[in-house]
């Protein structure tokens, strides 16, 4: 198993659609240890049960736009596990009203709340843990290709991915020094909680199921798979990166759709 006692912590998972169960079903198939941090007590009702399904040693409060909470999810950490080997960031947040209409009507509000859950709390979270995070680690967060094009209705949340993937490559040499990865994941859409506040995600999951070059959509398990390998000794040379899984939609220019010729 690739990651046969591996302490792998996970923040962001809401139910059993999200990417980070898909993630961590993967983990935890190839033997690693898991634990879950939850933001409310809302949250926790969901996480705490498919902490159990999912064989995890056990659940933790993490409002990841709380220094206190933060710090005060690390020192409980370090308390059961001394170490961590993986830490998953699949946390994002833009108040609803912000992903509709247009994106020059972002209030500063908006904005601030957007950068501060989406992108900030990865590095907040890699401050926090960086002294448990043991040699060849991984940490690894969620993007989407709304950070590089425009994508109808994804708005501040676009913005708040590309500062996102900047992090990334910050953190990864920050993290080199002591042999740690950092890299992030571009999905393409998936039917999860958070995609279904995107204005129009509908329309835009079945323009894009009809382009890929592999026809379909991703799944929760292809992402899983490629998470799986960045935690691994397999991608050991790779960091700084954002990697697709999105069945080839990021390499279209015009998909034009051809008439057979008579």
């Amino acid at each position: 198993m690739l990651l046969n006692g591996k302490k792998a912590l996970i923040f962001g998972l809401a139910n059993n659609k999200s990417i980070a169960y898909g993630i961590s079903k993967a983990f935890r198939e190839h033997g690693a240890r898991l634990a879950f941090g939850y933001p409310n007590e809302a949250i926790q009702k969901r996480v705490v049960p498919l902490c159990e399904e999912l064989s995890g040693d056990f659940t933790f409060p993490c409002d990841v736009t709380s220094d206190e909470q933060i710090a005060a999810a690390a020192s409980l950490v370090r308390e059961k596990w001394g170490a961590v080997d993986i830490l998953v960031h699949s946390v994002a947040f833009a108040q609803r009203e912000d992903l509709q209409g247009r994106f020059i009507d972002t209030s500063r509000k908006g904005f601030s709340v957007a950068l501060d859950v989406s992108a900030y709390s990865l590095v907040s979270l890699c401050h926090a843990f960086e002294p448990m995070l043991q040699p060849e680690g991984s940490v690894m967060t969620m993007t989407y290709y709304g950070s590089e094009k425009v994508v109808h209705s994804y708005n501040v949340m676009g913005v708040a991915k590309a500062a996102l993937e900047a992090s990334v490559r910050y953190l990864s040499v920050d993290l080199g020094k002591k042999s740690v990865r950092v890299n992030a994941i571009s999905a393409g859409p998936i039917k999860t909680l958070a995609s279904s506040g995107i204005s129009g995600f509908r329309d835009i999951f079945t323009h894009i199921e009809k382009n890929t070059p592999l026809g379909r959509n991703v799944t929760t398990q292809d992402v899983g798979g490629l998470a799986l390998f960045l935690a691994s000794p397999l991608s050991r040379a790779i960091t700084g990166e954002v990697i697709y899984a999105d069945c080839g939609y990021n390499v279209l220019g015009i998909s034009v759709e051809r008439q057979s010729q008579e």
